[in-house]
């Protein structure tokens, strides 16, 4: 059994062992779980992520508890099969779905996670992110997933259910080392069926399109989607298209905060984008990390944050090491 500082990583460090135990079939102790931050402990969607592969792999799991800082995990074999979690809140589903994903890297069967909570809430990548920027990028690589919407939920009722569907997958070591020029961009606009009085998802998308505009940045793709839910809310999407990789950028509405600044905020994170010398964004790079350990290959990203630093040593912590090399952009690799 492996001992793990989780002080200084946040959830991810937890969803990433988590993945990695039940790959590899190691177990670990985490001690000081999410100590840096203001509550720190196991919150609604880390139990959910831990109840999900725990029941992916029949885990012997102790320390799953609201405001747990222990949690020691002890994988058994990995299944597949279906398996339905409840958040109970508003707690991210795409960050519980996350966990499971790599596991079609290493599963002999399909694998249909039903996730109940947040779809599209603060911390965490809003599920158009997942389903129109993330997954095609990774389904290109190689793994065979899909995530299908049941309901959207937003803060602070949550209510939203999402389905992932994962098939056996092989990923040949990855190769995004390249910023092609971006091509295109595509902005998905999508509000709560009582803002659609206020245009609410017209007027994200018209402050999206129009920075982008600005910039000389076409956009091939216009959506705009109300929803029912059972807390109202917005979010926009704005995907990229560099050659064969697609990567993106989103922003949340918040009471109180116009509907075109959502837009323009969104639209402001695509530009960073652009602009990149690295061909994904910043919260991509630290998504695929994962899957880099355990397929091997090399990503370029934007910059070191805390999450890629963290990360990247937890994986050594499994054996399965990634090295960071500094430069611009800083590039990630899976070391022999």
């Amino acid at each position: 059994m492996i001992e793990l500082d989780g002080s200084d990583g946040g959830g991810q460090l937890v969803r990433s062992a988590l993945t990695l135990a039940a790959a590899t079939g190691t177990a670990f102790e985490m001690e000081d779980i999410r100590g840096s931050r203001p509550t720190p402990g196991l919150r609604h969607q880390h139990l959910a992520a831990v109840e999900a592969v725990g029941t992916l792999c029949e885990a012997d799991i102790d320390g799953a508890d609201i405001g747990s800082e222990r949690l020691r995990f002890e994988p058994r074999s990995l299944s597949h099969g279906q398996v339905t979690v409840d958040a109970g809140t508003a707690a991210s589903t795409t960050l519980v779905c996350d966990a499971v994903l790599p596991l079609a890297l290493v599963s002999d069967g399909p694998i249909d996670l039903t996730v109940r909570g947040g779809t599209d809430v603060k911390w965490s990548p809003p599920l158009d992110y997942h389903r129109l920027v993330k997954f095609p990028l990774l389904r290109r690589l190689g793994l065979r997933a899909s995530i299908d919407l049941d309901r959207r939920g937003f803060y602070p009722a949550g209510g939203g259910e999402v389905t992932l569907r994962l098939a056996p997958s092989s990923l040949a070591p990855i190769e995004l080392t390249t910023a092609e020029p971006v091509e295109s961009a595509r902005v998905y606009s999508t509000a709560t069926e009582g803002l659609a009085d206020a245009n609410v998802a017209e007027r994200q998308m018209t402050a999206a399109v129009e920075r982008l505009a600005e910039r000389a940045v076409p956009v091939v793709e216009r959506s705009t989607t109300y929803v029912d839910a059972d807390s109202p809310g917005s979010a926009v999407v704005v995907r990229l298209d560099r050659g064969t990789v697609t990567t993106g950028a989103d922003a949340l509405g918040e009471p109180g905060t116009p509907a075109e600044e959502v837009g323009e905020a969104a639209a402001e994170r695509a530009l960073e984008v652009v602009d990149s010398t690295a061909p994904v964004d910043r919260h991509l790079a630290d998504q695929l990390i994962v899957f880099l350990a355990l397929s091997g290959g090399e990503i370029a990203v934007p910059a070191v944050t805390d999450h890629v630093a963290s990360n990247a040593s937890l994986m050594a912590a499994f054996d399965r090491p990634v090295r960071i090399e500094e430069g611009d952009p800083v590039t990630l690799r899976r070391s022999p």
